[in-house]
């Protein structure tokens, strides 16, 4: 359970490293990337920080991605303790958020679930040819 401090730190930290990975880094790594802090998570301790990001490049580049972050992660922590006048500030941890692919596959099922069941009612109100039984009248004719 996360208390009410580590809730504040987190949303000040993904405020703050938005802004800051936004206007103030110059990797070229990160150059159209486009990089969104969705969500930061602190340890009790307050000493380390998990900041989950998204980008706008190929899935083959977020390791580069990750890596500029990371190789960037002093200069954040300092502009941190310059912004924000924490008396410590966490180590801060990259990484990919995957909430919005796993929730668009799990649209994706969903969907292909559906149109199972229209063909499956499609299939189920056909007309049928006489002699063919139908499994729902079948069944009303063994319960009279």
């Amino acid at each position: 359970m996360t208390s009410r401090r580590q809730e504040r730190i987190a949303e000040v930290l993904t405020e703050e490293l938005g802004l800051l990975i936004g206007s103030e880094l110059s990797d070229p790594r990160l150059e159209d990337a486009m990089v969104t802090v969705t969500d930061v998570q602190v340890s009790a301790d307050l000493g380390n920080a998990r900041v989950f990001i998204q980008h706008a490049l190929p899935d083959s580049q977020t390791r580069h991605v990750l890596s500029a972050l990371q190789h960037s992660t002093s200069f954040l922590r300092r502009a941190l303790v310059e912004n924000l006048h924490l008396r410590v500030v966490p180590e801060l941890h990259f990484l990919v958020d995957t909430t919005e692919k796993r929730a668009s596959h799990v649209d994706e099922i969903l969907d292909q679930i559906a149109a199972e069941w229209k063909a499956a009612e499609k299939t189920a109100a056909a007309p049928q040819a006489p002699g063919q039984d139908n499994h729902a009248d079948a069944e009303q004719r063994e319960s009279e």
